[in-house]
């Protein structure tokens, strides 16, 4: 855990406190033992969680600097991340999880009533429903998305989440800047302006990452999201 310490300092700039840490050895290890059940994520040993899953998400603060989002929904949250890493970070932000899977769900569940974390909630829904609902839509500092779907989609997906003058943020691998690029006309459409590509290098992971960041600009058409299975069967 020292070496995430120092990680976090050097990567981000993120002085972790003595209960964060301690919240994230519990996060670690109710998600080795909840993973040998359930087969929540792929990533199994513990350099590889604290690189590829905390340290992941503690890059996501790079997008919005000292401006912290006071409330972030997580589409596709899958064990929490980078979600509930969020949340450790900044206890007052209000925070969304959606995840459609159950058993994914119910470890977010569990992991918010073991961490002891208030202002959460979490929606067993899809994405197109939520960015519907009046209670979520454009309600939303930031959106946020980690290996959910491809760029057009996601961009359905998460910027009718998001307030004006709020942003979208997706966190990508190697296909980052060409995923971008194919993006340009449902960013378009949906009020979203492209604000940067963020490289992001993590210690022993050889893989290229990139974070994608979007402005809110205008309000997103009624229209859209379209209903549940069209964005990735049709993306726009």
């Amino acid at each position: 855990m020292e070496k995430l310490l120092r990680d976090a300092q050097q990567l981000f700039g993120l002085s972790l406190s003595p209960r964060q840490m301690a919240q994230l050895a519990v996060y670690e290890r109710e998600l080795l033992e909840w993973n040998d059940k359930f087969n929540l994520t792929a990533i199994r040993d513990v350099s590889s969680i604290r690189a590829k899953h905390f340290l992941d998400s503690f890059s996501c603060t790079l997008a919005w600097k000292e401006q912290t989002p006071r409330r972030l929904i997580d589409v596709g949250t899958g064990a929490g991340f980078p979600g509930i890493v969020l949340k450790l970070l900044y206890p007052g932000m209000k925070l969304t999880l959606v995840e459609s899977v159950g058993k994914k769900a119910n470890f977010c569940a569990h992991m918010v009533q073991t961490l002891e974390l208030e202002n959460v909630e979490i929606l067993s829904a899809r994405a197109e429903d939520v960015g519907q609902n009046p209670a979520h839509r454009e309600k939303y500092d930031w959106a946020v998305a980690r290996a959910v779907a491809a760029m057009p989609v996601l961009v359905e997906y998460l910027l009718p989440l998001v307030r004006l003058g709020g942003g979208m943020l997706a966190q990508k691998g190697e296909s980052g800047p060409a995923e971008t690029q194919s993006a340009e006309k449902a960013l378009k459409l949906l009020g979203g302006r492209m604000r940067q590509l963020v490289k992001v290098e993590l210690p022993g992971v050889a893989d290229e990452r990139y974070l994608v960041v979007v402005d809110k600009s205008a309000a997103t058409p009624p229209a859209y999201p379209r209903k549940a299975g069209i964005p990735a069967k049709k993306p726009l």
